[in-house]
């Protein structure tokens, strides 16, 4: 055995701050688009990559697409 010091990976990412893409799987039918929410994507701490965390696999046909977070749009009757 040698006694090789190992390269420390990058930090861990804090789930806790929100995520910097928001990944989509998006299939196309005829003339319409369908996005469905599969994950999301957090900045390593060195800035020098990502963590991609999928909550769904796509199958099938299709593309997977990172996009920005949109905030969510106030519903416009609340509080009126």
């Amino acid at each position: 055995m040698t006694n090789q010091k190992r390269k420390k990976e990058p930090g861990p990412v804090s789930f806790k701050q929100l995520p910097a893409l928001i990944a989509w799987h998006v299939s196309e039918r005829g003339t319409k688009s369908y996005w469905t929410r599969i994950g999301a994507a957090w900045d390593h701490e060195d800035a020098k990559g990502m963590t991609l965390q999928l909550e769904l696999m796509p199958v099938g046909e299709g593309r997977i697409v990172l996009r920005e977070p949109v905030a969510e749009i106030e519903d416009e009757g609340e509080g009126a």
